[in-house]
């Protein structure tokens, strides 16, 4: 299967989403490059599948999460379980360094809605966390570590005081602490024509219809 082939729709075109996202063209043809090798790692069928995502992110097959699949849902807007290119493209935007922090902000609150109810509870918030420290050994927390860290961080965010964080609180909460989202920008993504440059000789090719 071609590299062509792996874009969602003919009117995806690499001048289209370049003018949707924070990417160059340039940059667009070089994230195929990527995508190619992403979404054929293990299906062969030119769209990222969950067990290929979860392989992109931890080298290693069957690793899958409560993070991982947060992710991969926030990605899979179409939610027919596969991430095509349009998808990836304007999801990876969000990561660009030229992204601002709202952009980033609203994001990272959807990853952490995890039942998709337009705010964020102390237990969606918890059950992530113990998913995200599961994946790094090198943070050793206990629940109870866990549940303090959590109430910390809703006693400074719900400023009305209901037991759960509204886009608004999240994004004032971001806005004064912006570390806490630092995971949403990727500089690598500054270098994508550097370490795909094989495209500056194949992107006339591959994009011929």
């Amino acid at each position: 299967m071609g590299c062509c082939q792996s874009r969602s729709a003919p009117s995806d075109s690499p001048e289209k989403l370049a003018a949707e996202t924070h990417f160059s063209v340039d940059e667009v043809y070089a994230l195929e490059e990527l995508f190619h090798k992403l979404s054929n790692s293990l299906h062969h069928d030119g769209r990222i599948h969950k067990d290929e995502f979860a392989l992109a992110l931890f080298k290693a097959q069957q690793r899958s999460n409560l993070f991982t699949d947060r992710v991969f849902e926030v990605f899979d807007t179409k939610k027919n379980d596969v991430i095509d290119f349009g998808e990836f493209v304007r999801a990876l935007s969000v990561f660009h360094p030229k992204a601002p922090l709202e952009e980033k902000a609203a994001f990272a609150f959807r990853i952490y809605d995890l039942d998709n109810t337009g705010s964020i509870n102390q237990g969606e918030v918890q059950r992530l966390l113990a998913a995200l420290l599961a994946d790094n050994p090198a943070l050793d927390l206990d629940e109870g570590a866990i549940h303090n860290i959590v109430q910390q961080t809703f006693a400074q965010a719900d400023t009305a005081g209901d037991g759960i964080i509204s886009p608004q609180e999240w994004l004032d909460l971001v806005s004064g602490n912006p570390s806490i989202i630092d995971y949403m920008t990727l500089p690598v993504l500054k270098e994508v024509t550097k370490q795909y440059a094989s495209f500056v000789f194949n992107k006339e090719r591959r994009y011929d219809a």
